[in-house]
């Protein structure tokens, strides 16, 4: 809540400049007041009528007064902050985690958005599927025990999976490995028991020299349509190096899509919004689960240490882009995109990374923070229009401009009074914020907040040209649409 909104900066520049305007504005109604009294266009009855010794310099003096005391700045500052500071509050009310009103105003621009695949719009609890040893040499209780002593060494979900299969498999303590390097993106390599064990992508493999034979292809291909995750293990005995090994083993590994992630991938793309699916499975894996959910933009094989630079290519294109990770690999690419959001049950480097945090790991949430966004935008731009519009209104008539033709001036304790329900008004309106509730995805949204937000848009259109509303975030239509 301490991070000003970039829309603050605008108010700051107004307020700035608001006090030697209206110094300047007040001492000039004075003066042209007194010489309108001097000159006697204006005449001596008004002077009588106002004052009770028929003083005309405090005649001249009360319409400066007025302006002065009318036309503090204080709605003005208080228009942004007090919304931001409400809209925070209604994130945090509803699970998400708000990091100040940087975020808070550019989530409602984003119009492109970028999902992580494992622990975002899975469950991130891969389990063992399938698995077929082609070497028959190598017994199935030695390839759990040398694969899952191999994968001991990494923290990834996927090798979690495979030890938690390797001991049931054997019933026995697993061996630790040793040299183990775990190569990002493509697998693990150690030595297990005498073995040199390698377990990873095709990539991994080819580099070790092994090639898929014809119905090890086929076993692939198979898994990788339905969706699941295909590793390859080589288990090599050490010190006997051959020149073209052969693979040893596939293992298919399935993750579940989670329930809610079909509904807010569809509500997304019918806001305009461009969903984007980012993984370092293969290109056939990747296609399967993006097909089951309902993504046709797809980044696959992508290495962690890459997923920033597909954001940055996006944002190159002049889209406002949003990337929801969970990870330690997907923390370059929160932190790069325009808005970072992190899952709560994801990796606290992620989390750091982020602007905004989805503490009940919904991906629905993400479309609840772009409403919550919209709404606590349109409450800021019906703040500031309140605040100008006030001040336009109010000091032109605490200089006397109605004087002339209705006998009408705001006396100094009016003005005084006008001033303090400004800055209450705002307040209040900022605070009606709270009464948010998040829109159902199920159902039509053309409740009377339409058409209240229609008004909005149409009287603050000429403050939207001046905080930017017009530059490249604007290409696409976002998330405006969702209110």
């Amino acid at each position: 809540q301490t991070n000003k909104a970039p829309i603050q900066a605008y108010a700051d520049y107004i307020s700035a400049r608001f006090v030697p305007g209206v110094v300047l504005v007040a001492l000039l109604a004075g003066a042209l007041w007194f010489a309108l009294v001097k000159t006697g266009i204006v005449p001596k009855s008004w002077v009588d009528d106002d004052t009770a010794d028929g003083n005309e310099t405090l005649f001249a003096a009360l319409f400066s007064v007025s302006v002065l005391v009318i036309a503090c700045p204080c709605a003005l500052g208080l228009a942004v902050p007090t919304a931001v500071m409400v809209g925070t509050g209604v994130g945090a009310r509803h699970g998400i985690l708000i990091k100040g009103g940087g975020p808070l105003e550019v989530a409602h621009k984003v119009n492109t958005i970028i999902f992580d695949k494992t622990g975002t719009l899975t469950h991130g609890r891969p389990w063992v599927t399938f698995s077929e040893i082609f070497d028959k040499n190598i017994p199935k209780e030695l390839f759990w025990q040398l694969v899952g002593g191999a994968e001991q060494g990494s923290e990834h979900p996927i090798a979690r999976a495979l030890t938690q299969y390797a001991g049931d498999c054997t019933g026995a303590r697993l061996p630790e490995p040793d040299n183990f390097e775990s190569i990002t993106g493509s697998g693990v390599r150690c030595e297990v028991s005498g073995y040199s064990v390698f377990v990873g992508t095709r990539q991994l493999m080819e580099e070790q020299g092994a090639a898929l034979s014809f119905d090890q292809e086929h076993a692939v291909c198979a898994q990788e349509e339905n969706g699941k995750t295909v590793l390859l293990a080589l288990l090599l005995p050490s010190g006997n190096r051959s020149a073209h090994p052969e693979v040893t083993g596939v293992i298919a590994v399935a993750d579940t899509v989670k329930d809610d992630v079909e509904a807010a991938v569809s509500r997304l793309a019918k806001c305009g919004v461009e969903v984007w699916m980012v993984t370092g499975d293969n290109q056939r894996t990747a296609a399967s689960v993006a097909k089951q959910i309902g993504i046709s933009n797809v980044m696959a094989e992508v290495k962690p240490g890459d997923k920033a630079n597909k954001v940055l290519g996006l944002q190159k294109q002049g889209k406002v882009v949003a990337m929801v990770g969970d990870g330690v690999n997907d923390s370059p690419a929160i932190a790069q995109a325009d808005l970072g959001v992190a899952i709560g049950a994801g990796t606290d480097i992620a989390i750091e990374a982020a602007d905004m945090v989805l503490v009940r790991s919904n991906v629905m949430d993400v479309l609840t923070a772009f409403d919550i966004s919209q709404r606590t935008f349109n409450r800021i731009r019906l703040n500031l229009f309140f605040s100008l519009g006030y001040n336009m209104m109010g000091i032109p008539i605490a200089a006397g401009v109605l004087y002339p033709f209705m006998k009408v001036r705001l006396p100094p304790e009016m003005a005084a009074l006008a001033m303090a329900l400004s800055s209450v008004s705002v307040v209040v309106s900022s605070l009606l914020l709270k009464n948010y509730t998040p829109p159902s995805y199920t159902v039509s949204t053309k409740t009377p907040q339409k058409f209240l937000d229609c008004f909005l848009n149409l009287g603050c259109c000429w403050i939207n040209l001046q905080v930017g509303r017009g530059s490249k975030h604007e290409k696409g239509k976002g998330v405006d649409q969702f209110v």
